[in-house]
C-alpha cells in the first residue's frame, strides 16, 4: 500500500525540478577613509597619496608623514625604535627594506612598554598592510626603510 498524497489526489503526480539559475552579485565599495595611502613604491621611491619620496619614511594614518632618519637597516639603532614609541600608534609596520629582518628585541622594550604592537616585513609588504589597517580607522604608523 502506498503512503497517502499530500496533496489528497493520488493521481497527481509531481514534476521534476527545475533547475533554477541564480546569479550572486557581491558589490565592493572602497572605503571613505580620510587616512592617507600608500599609492605606490618601487626600488628607491614610495608614493603617498601621489606624491613621489625618495628617502625612508615615518607615514600614519593620522596625517604623519616624515622622513625617517635611517636609511639603511644597518644604521638603525635603539634610538629609532624610542622615536616611534613617542607616535602612540596602535600598531607599527617596521618596513626592512627589500627583505624581512627582524631588529634586536632590546630595541623594542620602548613600545612594549607602552603597549604598541610591531609587526616587521619586507617594505613592500609594509606598504601594502599600512593601506589595509589604515582604509580600516586603525591608529597605524609605518617606518619604512628604501635600503
Amino acid at each position: 500500500m502506498s503512503p497517502p498524497s499530500l496533496y489528497g489526489d493520488s493521481s497527481h503526480r509531481t514534476r521534476p525540478a527545475r533547475r533554477l539559475r541564480t546569479l550572486s552579485i557581491m558589490k565592493f565599495q572602497a572605503d571613505k577613509s580620510d587616512a592617507q595611502t600608500i599609492t605606490g613604491y618601487g626600488p628607491g621611491w614610495i608614493a603617498v597619496d601621489k606624491q613621489n619620496h625618495e628617502t625612508s619614511l615615518l607615514v600614519g594614518a593620522r596625517g604623519l608623514l616624515t622622513e625617517w632618519n635611517c636609511t639603511r637597516f644597518e644604521d638603525l639603532t635603539a634610538e629609532h625604535f624610542e622615536e616611534l614609541a613617542k607616535l602612540d600608534a596602535e600598531v607599527v609596520l617596521f618596513g626592512s627594506g627589500s627583505k624581512n629582518r627582524f631588529p634586536p628585541v632590546a630595541w623594542l622594550k620602548p613600545l612594549i612598554a607602552k603597549r604598541i604592537g610591531l609587526e616587521s616585513m619586507d617594505t613592500a609588504s609594509a606598504c601594502r598592510t599600512y593601506n589595509v589597517l589604515a582604509s580600516e580607522g586603525r591608529n597605524v604608523v609605518a617606518a619604512l626603510l628604501l635600503a
